[in-house]
């Protein structure tokens, strides 16, 4: 969380956060996502996150891929 506030006082437009959940619990990965997503939607900042565990990536993102291999795998677009 100290590193999404320290990019947040440059006032950005995108962040760049590469696997934000690694090593947390789950209440406290859940905790993460749900900061960010608030931030996308209420601040306009764009987050781009390289992460393994697609199944909550995917719950938040309005817009995904999966990679395998160094190839696309799938695309998701949110129905939100």
């Amino acid at each position: 969380m100290v590193a999404i506030g320290r990019a947040l006082m440059a006032n950005p437009k995108l962040v760049l956060l590469d696997e934000p959940s690694m090593g947390l619990a789950p209440l406290v990965v859940e905790e993460i996502f749900e900061i960010v997503h608030t931030l996308n939607r209420e601040e306009n900042v764009s987050f781009l996150l390289s992460e393994q565990n697609a199944i909550i990536a995917l719950q938040y993102a309005d817009h995904g891929y999966i990679i395998e291999s160094g190839r696309i795998a799938a695309e998701v677009t949110s129905e939100k």
